[in-house]
């Protein structure tokens, strides 16, 4: 056994179908008695529901949560928690929806309860995003950290099917990081195979059935595991390139890591062979980043850059923003071998 520095993080966490009628209950054990409520404008109807739920506990509905927090927005949303007083923020959605509530978190220490209607897993890491003049720029803040999550499976019934496909396999990707990081630990790691297996396994049902209850609950439960892993460990070539495409330029978030993931796992393979090996059984594949292609190539998610708008002659520029800041990868940082990485997620190779 390898030695390791294990450090847990405090999680409440509401799972099952239906959960969504605690909220008042929750929202109670936080202390809180103005909640602003956060969505996306997409997400307006549900978060109107949720003030419903709250009654006067709920002194609004902020609803301009779009992709990567765009530091305008996230002034825009923290003036208005300070013009109502809100004493907690109850963000409804996704990954982006979260973002926002850790934005507002990290400026006023307000506590957020999170409801994810996706699989973005963000809900329950200490990880903040701000895009500022098409820089995203990411951090680490205990205050950021939801202290309530509420994972109801009915709330994601009505996820597309293509992004339910996009959505875990960005969860897939917090795993398969985590499995070769360099703060990894026993308990990560098992984690991380248990979420990849059991979102492995819950996806093509869902592609399959949108409605099946039972898929969906074991795919949100793989997220939540994902999103943990995310949350304790650090992260590595596969999201610094993620978050470069994505606030450089504004590509969709969940598609750029599906496309992503399974070119940065072949170019990191032969420098962890352990990691690879633990991807690929909970895929029930012979290879880590073939088993993770062909998941999304099967299921109808997206598998190249140029798909999403990205051109051929961004890929340099995007090569040499993931090279500016080094940081810990399991294979060195090379320039040709990262370009032809990128060249083969711009261009949808197999691996």
């Amino acid at each position: 056994m390898e030695n390791f520095v294990y450090i847990a993080q405090p999680a409440r966490v509401v799972f099952g179908a239906g959960s969504l009628a605690q909220l008042p209950r929750e929202i109670e054990a936080l202390g809180a008695k103005k909640a602003l409520v956060l969505s996306t404008p997409e997400q307006r109807a549900s978060a109107e529901q949720v003030a419903a739920m709250l009654g006067d506990r709920a002194v609004g509905v902020f609803d301009r949560a779009v992709m990567h927090v765009p530091l305008e927005t996230a002034r825009e949303a923290r003036e208005l928690a300070r013009q109502l007083g809100a004493d907690c923020a109850v963000a409804v959605g996704g990954g982006s929806t979260t973002g926002l509530g850790k934005a507002i978190a990290l400026d006023s220490g307000l506590p957020i309860l999170a409801i994810p209607t996706t699989y973005a897993g963000s809900e329950v890491t200490p990880i903040y995003g701000i895009t500022e003049g098409g820089l995203k720029k990411t951090g680490r803040d205990m205050r950021v950290l939801p202290r309530t999550v509420i994972y109801d499976p009915e709330l994601t019934l009505s996820l597309p099917t293509a992004l339910s496909v996009t959505s875990g396999i960005n969860a897939i990707a917090h795993s398969a990081e985590g499995l070769y990081s360099i703060e990894g630990n026993p308990v990560m790691s098992l984690m991380a195979e248990e979420g990849i297996r059991a979102l492995g396994q819950a996806l093509p049902l869902i592609k399959r059935n949108p409605a099946d209850l039972g898929a969906r609950g074991d795919a949100l439960y793989g997220a939540w595991l994902c999103g943990t892993v995310l949350g304790h460990v650090g992260m590595a070539l596969h999201h610094k390139l993620c978050h470069t495409l994505g606030g450089t330029f504004n590509l969709p978030h969940a598609e750029t890591h599906t496309i992503v993931l399974p070119h940065a796992l072949a170019y990191n393979a032969q420098h962890a062979p352990q990691a690879m090996a633990r991807i690929a059984r909970a895929l029930g594949g012979a290879s880590a980043a073939q088993a993770v292609y062909d998941l999304a190539n099967n299921n109808g998610a997206p598998v190249a850059l140029k798909d999403l708008g990205l051109t051929e002659p961004d890929l340099d520029r995007a090569c040499d923003l993931a090279l500016q800041n080094q940081y810990p990868n399991p294979r060195p940082l090379e320039r040709q071998a990262l370009r032809q990485l990128m060249q083969n997620a711009f261009e949808g190779n197999r691996p």
